[in-house]
């Protein structure tokens, strides 16, 4: 009976059952298991690709240019006031003239013929003007006695005031002889450059036939054509003009523009003067007009797929070049348009802003810049 009793007790009678414990613990093992390897395949994970734009601040203006011709103010074609045989011309195209300089002279023989015919009468006016005036005083004197009718003085009053007109007519002669005689003699009328020739010497000339053209050397304007659509732009558009040779900028202002339009080309006329051109702005040089409408406030255009806006107000994303994290940077927005968002404030050159997938960053996240192809 004792062996029977044996036989009935448990195999593990006496000794604390342990299967919990060690099922607590094995799952414990696995637990810390799991997490290691979640810790170890997050730090496995790369750093998220983005692309960036480089931030460029330009003008709100809305700007057109135009190609020209530096030209001069005023460009004089000088001619003889009198008609004869040129003789000599004294300069040539390019040379610097000043003014009252002899630029060219004609033949005087026949002006110094006039000149002398226009002496000899007026000498032969005094003469005639002395001789009625003593007949005329005579004739007072007689007709003061009573030797002399009214009739005679009055004849005699009317030869002296003849004799006076002629004498003034005389002298306006001389004068006017004299005169074409310096005019024989063609002087600069101003400060310039000559620009063309058109005569040489021995060629007889007319009244006004231009012998060189000069060009003033004051102030300079560029020459464009305009084309007719386009003509909104001058109104109140601020001009700048640059040159092809050095790249240099004048600011520029509107002096003419032609009241009708080329017939060929069906494009206006348009002198921009440039009042601070100095003598390094030669005349034929090609250069660049620039119109500007609208507000010149310098801004960034990012795209719009760059904007993230939580209901705090517009932010962007930069990249910090030297770190390669992000930083989230609250902007101003001036306007949007169809595919770009004008930022008015936030934003410096140089700034360097996530464009794509913004919506899955975080302020401080290190990132990978894709390289553009």
């Amino acid at each position: 009976m004792r062996v029977a009793a044996d036989r009935q007790r448990p195999p593990f009678a006496g000794v604390e059952d342990r299967r919990p414990a060690a099922g607590a613990a094995v799952l414990a093992a696995l637990l810390a298991l799991a997490g290691c390897q979640a810790e170890s395949e997050e730090a496995k994970r790369p750093d998220p690709v983005v692309r960036v734009a480089t931030v460029d601040l330009v003008s709100l203006a809305r700007t057109t240019t135009y190609t020209g011709i530096v030209k001069p103010r005023i460009e004089v074609a000088e001619s003889f006031r009198v008609a004869g045989k040129v003789t000599e011309r004294r300069v040539d195209v390019g040379d610097t003239v000043q003014a009252g300089e002899t630029i060219a002279r004609l033949d005087t023989v026949d002006l110094d013929l006039a000149v002398e015919q226009a002496q000899a009468t007026l000498a032969a006016a005094r003469s005639n003007l002395a001789r009625t005036t003593a007949d005329e005083e005579r004739s007072k004197q007689l007709l003061s006695r009573g030797h002399a009718t009214q009739a005679d003085y009055d004849g005699k009053k009317l030869a002296l005031d003849e004799a006076e007109a002629r004498l003034e007519n005389a002298e306006k002669s001389l004068t006017l002889a004299e005169n074409q005689r310096a005019y024989a003699e063609l002087k600069a009328s101003g400060d310039g450059v000559v620009r063309a020739v058109a005569v040489e010497a021995g060629q007889v000339v007319a009244l006004g036939t231009p012998v060189v053209t000069i060009a003033r050397l004051g102030e300079r304007e560029v020459l464009v054509a305009i084309p007719e659509s386009r003509l909104a732009d001058l109104d109140g558009a601020e001009a700048s003009v640059t040159l092809w040779a050095d790249d240099r900028a004048f600011p520029a202002k509107l002096r003419e523009i032609s009241p009708d339009a080329d017939p060929a080309t069906r494009t206006y006329a348009a002198r921009f003067s440039i009042p601070a051109a100095d003598a390094t702005v030669r005349f034929g040089m090609t250069a660049t007009l620039t119109l500007s409408n609208g507000e010149p406030a310098q801004v960034a255009r990012v795209p719009s797929t760059a904007i993230l806006d939580e209901g705090r107000g517009p932010t962007v994303f930069t990249v910090d070049p030297s770190t390669s994290k992000l930083a989230k940077v609250p902007v101003e927005v001036g306007r949007y348009e169809s595919a770009d968002v004008v930022v008015t404030a936030g934003l410096k050159p140089g700034d360097r802003v996530v464009t794509l997938g913004v919506n899955r960053l975080e302020d401080g996240e290190a990132v990978r810049v894709a390289v553009a192809n």
